[in-house]
């Protein structure tokens, strides 16, 4: 091989706004920071981004830091099989790893899901996020969005019943998913699930703190419950059998596409439902998600739709339909 041939790392931070901000249970945000990889080898380069998450113990340059370590390795070789081990899970492998494959992609004229052995993924409905407010504001929100087939509504705890009602009357015919973001407590999940219940909501998301949600497998559970910072990758799937319905598997979780389709598989076998998650990025960041998409119950890569504005080549949206990637963008 020569040197032209040797594969070549690039990493950058970028900053993208946010339209308005962006609002759960942990805080308010007005820009998504990501990072990005890009591996070129002779005319051919792939492209992955990630999004580090405090609540992770994350920042944007850690993981540049944890990228920057792999260059030497990507010049011996290092594959996409051979990263799973050399880095531990989390956004930055995440990054490496989507551009990975879109690297072997582009190089053999071949779509990410062929050369995976998985389903081509088809247009599919995303959910569409309502961020935490008052009840007020959410259903103002939820009006503007009632079009819209499934909102992911963010909920904080004490109060979110009004919240839920006020979405409900303001968005009647839409399908609802809530996300807690670990904010409830045991003085208020029981209530807080009847409220649920009662505004016919399909699946509520990590009501409960990770490590502090066993009171799930005591309780009956009246609306199907999903695990998010709970579970990140395939080790963490038996543990939580009895205590949720589904799980969201993200691609910095699970440390990328590679994981994250490996983790599908386990999930399914023992009996989750999927939901497909994101963080708020840009289309690059949920392109390689779409791969995932054929397996789940519940889609949730809006992150470009909460954007000031998306990268160029990006997904195609309309209304509730997200479409596959064009090769330009990924895979």
């Amino acid at each position: 091989m020569t040197s032209s041939e040797l594969p070549m790392l690039r990493l950058r931070i970028e900053r993208w706004p946010i339209k308005g901000a962006f609002t759960i249970s942990r805080g308010a945000k007005t820009e998504a920071v990501t990072v990005v990889a890009e591996v070129s080898q002779g005319n051919n380069s792939g492209r992955g981004e990630c999004v580090p998450y405090p609540r992770y113990g994350e920042t944007p340059e850690a993981a540049l830091a944890a990228l920057e370590a792999m260059r030497e390795r990507l010049a011996q070789g290092l594959t996409r099989h051979g990263l799973q081990a050399a880095m531990p899970p989390g956004a930055a492998r995440n990054a490496l790893d989507c551009a990975l494959i879109d690297l072997e992609a582009k190089r053999t004229g071949r779509h990410a899901w062929n050369l995976l052995g998985r389903s081509e993924p088809r247009p599919c409905v995303t959910a569409y996020t309502i961020s935490l407010g008052s009840p007020e504001t959410m259903a103002e929100a939820a009006a503007g969005a009632a079009h819209r087939a499934l909102l992911k509504v963010k909920l904080g705890g004490d109060g979110d019943g009004a919240r839920l009602a006020a979405v409900r009357k303001a968005a009647p015919r839409c399908e609802l998913i809530v996300d807690a973001n670990e904010a409830w407590t045991p003085a208020n999940l029981a209530e807080n699930l009847a409220a649920c219940a009662e505004a016919g909501v399909t699946l509520v998301e990590q009501p409960l703190p990770a490590g502090q949600d066993g009171l799930l497998a005591e309780i009956r559970r009246p609306v199907p419950v999903c695990a998010d910072e709970s579970v990140h990758d395939r080790t963490s799937l038996a543990a939580l059998r009895d205590r949720y319905d589904a799980v969201n598997i993200k691609l910095d979780k699970t440390g990328g596409l590679t994981e994250a389709l490996a983790m599908a598989d386990a999930a399914k076998a023992l009996g989750f439902d999927i939901m497909v998650g994101c963080m708020v990025a840009t289309s690059l960041a949920m392109a390689p998600a779409m791969l995932l998409t054929p397996q789940a119950r519940f889609v949730d890569l809006d992150g470009p739709l909460l954007l000031a504005r998306d990268r160029d080549d990006g997904l195609r949206y309309e209304d509730s339909l997200v479409y596959p990637p064009a090769a330009a963008l990924w895979g």
